[in-house]
């Protein structure tokens, strides 16, 4: 089975993570692609710093830093704190040396002229993850906040740096416009079997991805069924932000909410099912009745077994949509 996962971040880590354990204890042969948010990616020093990537990237690897939640595990910090006191780096953006050696291998490459998506490969190729990562484009589109006074900046500065907390009315991922799919997303997508949107921040992880010209298109093209797994349980966000983003664009922070903020496939959105918690249930019929066939089942992933039996709870819906 083919199965194609679209998200980014810590949420899509464990999620993926999840999916990689469910088929190491499957009989059949599966392959595991994914579509990762870039809308997040930003320069620093002279560095290109992919935040979604990474935490894909370290966590299938078995290098993140449980306890942080992201980054290496076992990090030092001189280097960080030296080009802070160059004035090359902010001093609330820290960055881990050996994590620092990645950023500065993805920017040779890039500067030697080849695209993310080669650059994903190269980094990819260093340990064996179980699952293949695509950048959902080639193409820089830096998501900007904008700010009530009009102007604006970038989100990491809003999201690291204020935590949340500017008056944000809107982002804007900075040329997105002249975007277009990457061919690895792409072809995961047309070849998937299942296609799997992982519990990320629906506005700025799966936002983006869906925002990339062209790329809605070619989910709504896809004859593999998708199902969406929600990050938000009895109205509480799993992990980070995403009700504070939420509620910049005006949406609840309901799993129900965030699933007809995608919309049904069958009346020009994106989903085919959706999974909610168990606290969610009431949600269940509703969201069915629009379209979108829900079930309850525990959404928390607290070990190999629970995440395990997450991926095989939206495989199954995902397999009584075909």
């Amino acid at each position: 089975m083919r199965i194609t996962i679209i998200g980014g971040g810590v949420g899509c880590a464990r999620f993926v993570d999840g999916v990689r354990e469910w088929a190491a204890r499957d009989d059949a042969e599966h392959r595991i692609d994914v579509v990762v948010n870039t809308a997040d990616d930003w320069w620093v020093s002279g560095l290109r710093i992919s935040p979604d990537h990474d935490s894909l990237l370290y966590a299938l690897a078995g290098m993140n830093d449980a306890k942080r939640g992201w980054g290496r595990a076992d990090e030092s910090e001189r280097v960080s704190a030296e080009l802070a006191a160059w004035g090359t780096a902010p001093d609330w953006f820290t960055l881990g040396d050996l994590d620092l050696g990645t950023h500065i291998a993805r920017t040779a490459w890039l500067r030697e002229g080849q695209t993310l998506s080669e650059v994903y490969r190269r980094l990819g190729a260093r340990w064996p993850l179980g699952a293949t990562l695509h950048p959902a484009t080639d193409d820089e589109i830096d998501t900007r906040v904008e700010l009530s006074d009009g102007t604006d900046i970038h989100f990491q500065e809003w999201w690291v740096r204020d935590r949340a907390a500017g008056d944000a009315t809107g982002f804007r991922q900075q040329g997105i416009d002249s975007a277009s799919p990457s061919e690895g997303a792409l072809g995961a997508i047309a070849l998937a079997d299942v296609i799997l949107v992982a519990p990320s921040n629906p506005i700025v992880s799966v936002g983006p991805v869906l925002a990339i010209p062209g790329m809605r298109q070619a989910l709504g093209d896809a004859s593999a069924p998708i199902v969406g797994v929600s990050g938000i349980i009895g109205g509480e966000v799993v992990r980070g932000m995403a009700d504070t983003c939420l509620r910049v664009v005006g949406v609840s922070a309901t799993a129900e909410a965030v699933a007809r903020r995608y919309g049904a496939r069958s009346r020009g959105g994106l989903l085919d099912g959706w999974l909610v918690d168990e606290a969610d249930a009431a949600a269940v019929g509703r969201l069915t009745a629009s379209g979108i066939t829900a079930r309850a089942v525990p959404l928390w992933m607290r070990d190999a077994d629970t995440s395990a039996q997450l991926a095989a709870d939206a495989l199954a819906l995902a397999g009584a949509q075909a």
